[in-house]
């Protein structure tokens, strides 16, 4: 427990010690990865497998892919 206390501590301290560029740097980070992980996957990369209702459509359909 005191390894985790540790940990939590050495984070908290260095997040609440950073510059105000720092700060930037992170929050552009931050809004990077909402991009990339929700909007991306939103709008470009769709559900390919969930037009198939039982697991055995999809898995028929997986293998007829990587045939090809």
């Amino acid at each position: 427990m005191e390894t985790l206390k540790r940990i939590w501590l050495f984070y908290y301290e260095g997040f609440s010690s950073m510059t105000s560029m720092g700060r930037a740097l992170w929050v552009l980070i931050i809004v990077k990865l909402f991009v990339m992980f929700v909007v991306l996957r939103v709008f470009f990369f769709k559900p390919a497998l969930a037009k198939y209702d039982t697991p055995e459509a999809k898995s028929q359909a997986v293998i007829e892919n990587l045939v090809k």
